[in-house]
């Protein structure tokens, strides 16, 4: 099967001839560029300028030579750089950044980037950005639209990778105010609500029509749960957010063939029975280490229902901190308890941190090649 043949079966609930993998399509699945970095080092394949993928997060642009190496499905939708500069944050690592992404160094040696009254920080030593997250382009700007509709054209023509479009709302926000607001003020989270469903209605009919042949899902990003629970409850989502998800991927599904990513962390659980009814069709990052969240389970009550992205290696607990040979168990364990029947693509529970040791990152793609053969 090609790459695409495979993801495709996987997301249909159909048996390829092995687990998918995804390294690097999406934020959630990606490895930081100072990892990147060393496990090219660590293979003896060429490094030189890392090119940035998601600039606050430091994701690297995963390369051929990488996909290759670790039998890699998936691409993401993002078209190379048109203005671009070196930043070298600290000897040995030269990151090949977006315009207007240039960090002051502080006096406490870390790294700042303002912009108005935001800032992002990333501290000495540190491998990512933390504060108020900010892009550098606006996807849906119409010049830029287009160079993602090329660029879509070009990997469905000149590729065999999956890819997806990111860049849609869940109708529901990953922050407090917004929590308190689902108790106090209802109606505002409807008036939002109804605004945020017709700018998406418009543009995803505008996807559809433009790059619909070429991408094969769009994706969504918001996190319902923290560790132990979800953020609110499941009759308050009921209420003020699936209607309006519902519409939107009830839209998607009569007009088209893509398939509808939703990114939520946490203990998420109680949820799911919604969100599948609501229309979502992938969930990730499937994070098995939150409280509810046990493979076995959610393979038996929601297997052929949703596909599961991702909950491949525990990366709270096993990638950073175990030997390469407990990766290894850890992944083999996961993948053996999500594969069967399909509904099933392997990525990490979140991205890979930059501290992480590169003989794990190896042991992890690896035993997820090895164990996901189903013939």
């Amino acid at each position: 099967m090609t790459s695409r043949q495979r993801v495709l079966a996987a997301i249909n609930h159909e048996v390829p001839d092995r687990v998918p993998i995804d390294v690097g399509m999406y934020s959630a699945t990606g490895i930081s560029a100072f990892a990147y970095k060393d496990l090219k080092d660590y293979l003896g394949l060429p490094a030189g300028e890392v090119a940035i993928h998601e600039h606050s997060l430091m994701l690297a642009r995963v390369e051929e030579d990488i996909l290759q190496r670790f039998r890699g499905d998936c691409i993401p939708l993002r078209p190379p750089l048109e203005n671009s500069h070196i930043w070298q944050p600290r000897p040995g690592y030269r990151f090949r950044m977006a315009k207007g992404f240039e960090p002051m160094l502080q006096q406490n040696g870390a790294w700042k980037l303002e912009r108005g009254e935001k800032s992002m920080i990333m501290p000495e030593g540190g491998y990512f950005f933390d504060g108020d997250g900010f892009g550098f382009e606006d996807p849906w700007e119409e010049a830029i639209f287009q160079r993602y509709v090329r660029e879509a054209e070009r990997v469905y023509k000149d590729t065999e990778y999956f890819t997806a479009y990111k860049g849609f709302h869940p109708f529901f926000s990953q922050d407090i105010e917004y929590f308190c607001s689902m108790l106090t003020d209802p109606d505002e989270i409807h008036e939002k609500n109804d605004y945020i469903y017709d700018i998406q209605i418009e543009r995803v009919g505008k996807l559809i029509n433009s790059m619909g042949g070429y991408v094969q899902a769009i994706t969504m990003s918001g996190d319902l749960g923290e560790q132990n629970a979800p953020f609110c409850r499941p009759s308050l989502f009921e209420e003020l957010c699936a209607p309006w998800l519902k519409k939107f991927c009830d839209f998607i599904h009569r007009n088209s063939d893509l398939k509808i990513f939703l990114h939520s962390c946490g203990a998420i659980e109680p949820l799911l029975p919604i969100l599948i009814e609501c229309g979502i069709d992938i969930i990730n990052p499937v994070q098995i280490s939150a409280k509810g969240m046990d493979p076995v389970l959610l393979k038996e009550k929601y297997g052929k229902q949703i596909v599961f992205w991702g909950g491949g290696c525990n990366t709270q607990h096993v990638l950073s901190t175990s030997s390469p040979q407990a990766v290894a168990d850890n992944v083999e364990t996961l993948v053996n308890t999500f594969k069967p029947g399909g509904g099933y693509v392997f990525a990490p529970v979140h991205n890979v941190q930059g501290s992480v040791p590169v003989e794990n990152i190896v042991a992890m793609y690896d035993a997820a090649f090895r164990t996901g053969t189903y013939i």
